[in-house]
């Protein structure tokens, strides 16, 4: 962590369980070194029919540091790229760093098919699961992307050693692609174990499991 940073930030996330772009904010600050004092939207059918409505703007998750209040998971990514420039949310190669911004802008905005036919659940794994067609394509363009970064790249992240902004925005797919039992090139599903694995993961996957069953399974992202 910067040592020169206040001790005040706070990041308003949701369900651990089933909130993906929850999942992206708490990782990019993980990725800054950002320490960050959770505050958790109660799952009330309040809260609830607001994030259906309203996701994926709505304003979770939204970080609160230094004096800025910041919502949307690519412009966390920014904002905290331009407080902690030495962290590496971004490669340093401005060609790397471009197609780091243009892949985690892609999953950011596309990939809707996939949203709705896999939704983020931390505390189920399927052996085999009926893959809507639709989705299809959106699995194969992820996969596509993947292989592309690692192999320019040599992985284990998609963008070498070091996990990027485009790792937080990917790893809630990933674990799409592991609940679900989604078939995947050697390359990919090796990807996912890495994500799987990795610290932080570990932590949010744990916190997750041991939520109470207070909401739903929801069929959309939020």
């Amino acid at each position: 962590m910067n040592e020169t940073a206040p001790t005040t930030a706070k990041l308003t996330i949701s369900s651990k369980t089933y909130s993906a772009w929850s999942l992206r904010g708490w990782l990019l600050c993980r990725l800054a070194g950002l320490e960050v004092e959770e505050r958790k939207v109660a799952n009330d059918a309040a809260n609830r029919a607001e994030l259906l409505l309203l996701s994926p703007s709505v304003l979770v998750p939204r970080l609160n540091y230094n004096g800025a209040s910041v919502w949307d998971t690519l412009a966390i990514a920014e904002f905290l790229n331009e407080q902690f420039p030495e962290a590496g949310l971004l490669p340093a190669d401005p060609i790397a760093r471009a197609l780091c911004r243009s892949i985690s802008g892609e999953i950011h905005s596309g990939f809707s098919n996939l949203r709705s036919a896999l939704p983020m659940n931390l505390k189920v794994r399927h052996e085999s699961f009926p893959v809507f067609s639709g989705a299809r394509p959106d699995i194969e363009r992820i996969e596509s992307i993947w292989q592309d970064c690692l192999e320019r790249f040599g992985g284990p992240f998609l963008f070498g050693g070091h996990p990027t902004m485009a790792d937080a925005m990917y790893a809630p797919v990933a674990t799409r692609f592991i609940t679900y039992a989604v078939p995947l090139a050697p390359e990919c599903a090796a990807y996912c174990d890495t994500i799987f694995e990795w610290a932080p993961m570990q932590e949010w996957i744990a916190a997750a499991k041991a939520e109470p069953e207070e909401m739903e399974e929801l069929e959309v992202e939020f």
